[in-house]
């Protein structure tokens, strides 16, 4: 067969096959059309299980087959990597249905595809939030499931992100010589992420970015700020006493209790 031949054969086979898919869409039997729906799944054809499934959701509610073609439905469109609108369905089957024996992973499914929307550390957080959260109630229901431990892996590297997210806005604050922000986005860190694997750095820097903005505040507000400062001295230290940034710390320890003594002098 040559070539040319080929591609004719080629094209009527095609012809073919979608002349049979619109009979098949077309069909008013639900059933044949739920069973080449499934097949159509399992083949991974996700492109033409869609049209089924979604048209069957419709013509099967309140059946006792709603329950199955609403599942076919929320996968087919998980194959389709339409992570956003899979995940509202998985968590809609999960709340319509919740004795099905499917509803324990549509729970999760509804995390897992927020988990793969969610994006670098650098973007907005919204999805990331939203498979923290849903991971959590999968969690607290579904306490002796198998999925728990890849649960609480997925949530240690999503909190990973936003523990990033929150540190960079910090350092940055520091950068632009926003010292009063930076201080205070340097507390939040340190609070919300108490095992931050950024602690050194960040204690570091908020003594720094303490001792700068009391360099630069007003009179009025300079002894209460370089007592702020001594106090993230003195935290840093406590916390990292072999810290390679120790002998700097020093150094602006002295400057701190320089100035601080000048001020008292001053007021005395």
């Amino acid at each position: 067969m040559n070539f040319r031949s080929l591609l004719v054969v080629l094209l009527l086979v095609v012809l073919a096959s979608c002349s049979e898919y619109q009979k098949i869409l077309k069909s008013t039997d639900l059933d044949m059309k739920f069973r080449v729906g499934k097949e159509y799944f399992e083949k991974e054809r996700y492109d033409r299980a869609y049209p089924i499934f979604d048209e069957l959701i419709t013509l099967y509610r309140g059946t006792n087959k709603a329950e199955e073609v609403y599942y076919y439905y929320a996968s087919t469109l998980f194959g389709m990597k339409d992570y956003i609108l899979a995940a509202y369905h998985f968590k809609n089957y999960a709340k319509t249905f919740p004795n099905s024996a499917r509803a324990e992973e549509a729970a999760y499914m509804t995390a897992y595809c927020y988990y793969l929307e969610a994006p670098e550390y650098s973007l907005d957080q919204g999805f990331t939030y939203k498979a923290i959260n849903e991971l959590q109630l999968y969690i607290n229901r579904y306490p002796n499931s198998s999925r728990v431990e890849t649960g609480n892996r997925i949530m240690r590297e999503l909190r990973g992100k936003l523990e990033r997210k929150q540190y960079e806005i910090a350092k940055n604050y520091y950068r632009t010589e926003n010292y009063q922000s930076a201080v205070v986005s340097l507390g939040n860190t340190l609070n919300d992420f108490p095992d931050t694997k950024y602690r050194e750095e960040a204690m570091y820097l908020r003594l720094m970015a303490s001792f700068k903005l009391a360099e630069n505040s007003i009179d009025s507000k300079k002894k209460q700020r370089y007592r702020e400062a001594m106090t993230n001295y003195y935290n840093f230290v406590d916390f990292f006493p072999d810290s390679k940034n120790r002998k700097e710390a020093e150094e602006i320890l002295d400057k701190v209790k320089e100035q601080y003594e000048q001020l008292n002098t001053t007021i005395e």
